[in-house]
Formats: C-alpha cells, structure tokens, sequence
C-alpha cells in the first residue's frame, strides 16, 4: 500500500496540474477577450455595472474616434496625459515624482495615463490594493501592444465616466451641451475634460471657481500641444 507521504505527494501534484491547465485557459480566454475589443466596443465594464447596481443608472453611446471633435480628443491629452504618444502605457518619470511627493506629504497628484484608465475602466474595478495595480499594469502594456494609441483613445473616450450614470463623451455632450461629441467647441470640450477627476462630485451647475480654472488651464494647454505633427495625425 501508498505511504501516506506518497499519496500527499500524489495529491499535490494533481492539484498543481489543475492550476496550471486552469490558468492557462484564463490566461487564452482573456487574451482573446484583449484581441476581440480592438475591434468591437467592450459589452459593459465593472465601473458601469456598479454604476447600475449602486442606482445611478448606465447612460452611454459609444461612437468612432471620427466621431469625435479634435477638440475634445485634445482635451482629454491636455488634462490627462500630455506624454500620451510618447510613453509605452506607463509613464515613469510621473509615478517617480508621485513616490517622492508622498515621501515629503506633499500633495499627490495622480500619475494613471490615458493607457493605464482604460486597463482599469475596461478590464478591472476600482481599488488601491498592489495585486489590482499588478493587473493594471499587464493589461495596460497588452492593450498597448495589441491595440495601438488610436484605439486606446477611441475606447478612452467612450468608456470614461463622465458624471453619475455617464460614460463616454457622446452621452456627456449630449446631456450637457444637447450636442453630439463632433461638434463640440473648444470651450466645450475642455469643460468637459475638466469634471474628469472626479465627475460625480463636478458639474456646470453650479459653475465653480475650480472649474472655470481648470477649464482655463486645459484650453492653454490645447493650444500647446497643438503645434505637435504627430499629436495632429493621431487625432484627425
């Protein structure tokens, strides 16, 4: 008969054998899943669930890139992520100066890319834990990889939440302004840019001295990034 030790060892042996071939099909599983949403918009994401769960409802009308003023593709890089095209999904030299604030109790400002929002909004929930972080940095280096900047900002602006119940910026032009997204002004769209910290608590009424800043700054910054060619062939 077995020994004891031997019908343990059996035991995990089996165990890791399932492991193994269970994460390999997740593993497929959510690559196919990357692959497929290159193309097609993502069916509803946990932040828009919980969004229906929590009462707020789940608003949103996803639209082409094309369909989308330059203006408000611009202001979201202005506000954002003005290093968009330059970094690999993760900008670095940010997160490195976010470390050093929090070492010194200087006020943190948030170093998430547009590329890191999306990996969050699409495939994650919210949280501040390492093992969610961990996972937003693959899917963020994946959707990189496999989708490319246009993509990354096309489903950007259509998944961001954008007020309570409201994701994506067609709905939110509509609801703000009774526009759609393509034909948003300068002024519009940097207003809408700047609720994006945090769109439950801003809002155009009342119009606050902060977003009348912020919406000043964002403008300025447009105006900036502008003069750049491949900024200008990555929004036409």
């Amino acid at each position: 008969m077995p020994s004891a030790k031997k019908k343990k060892t059996g035991l995990t042996l089996r165990a890791w054998r399932i492991f193994k071939r269970v994460f390999l099909i997740l593993f497929i599983l959510q690559l196919l899943y990357i692959i497929l949403l290159k193309w097609i918009n993502p069916p509803v994401t946990i932040t828009q669930f919980q969004s229906w769960v929590n009462g707020y409802g789940l608003k949103r009308d996803y639209v082409d890139l094309s369909e989308i003023s330059l203006n408000m593709k611009l202001a979201v890089m202005a506000s954002e992520d003005q290093k968009f095209l330059k970094h690999t999904g993760i900008d670095w030299v940010t997160v490195e100066k976010v470390l050093e604030n929090k070492k010194k109790k200087k006020r943190i400002r948030g170093a998430s890319t547009i590329s890191q929002q999306v990996a969050k909004n699409v495939f994650l929930w919210q949280g501040r834990s390492w093992f969610r972080k961990a996972l937003e940095v693959y899917f963020t280096k994946m959707i990189e990889w496999i989708w490319g900047k246009r993509r990354i900002l096309e489903v950007y602006l259509n998944v961001i939440e954008t007020g309570k119940g409201v994701f994506g910026v067609e709905a939110a032009a509509q609801k703000t302004f009774g526009k759609p997204a393509s034909q948003l002004s300068q002024k519009e769209a940097a207003l809408l840019a700047s609720f994006l910290p945090n769109p439950k608590v801003y809002s155009i009424k009342p119009f606050s001295g902060y977003i009348q800043t912020k919406t000043a700054w964002i403008i300025t910054q447009m105006n900036y990034l502008k003069r750049y060619k491949d900024i200008q062939q990555l929004l036409q």
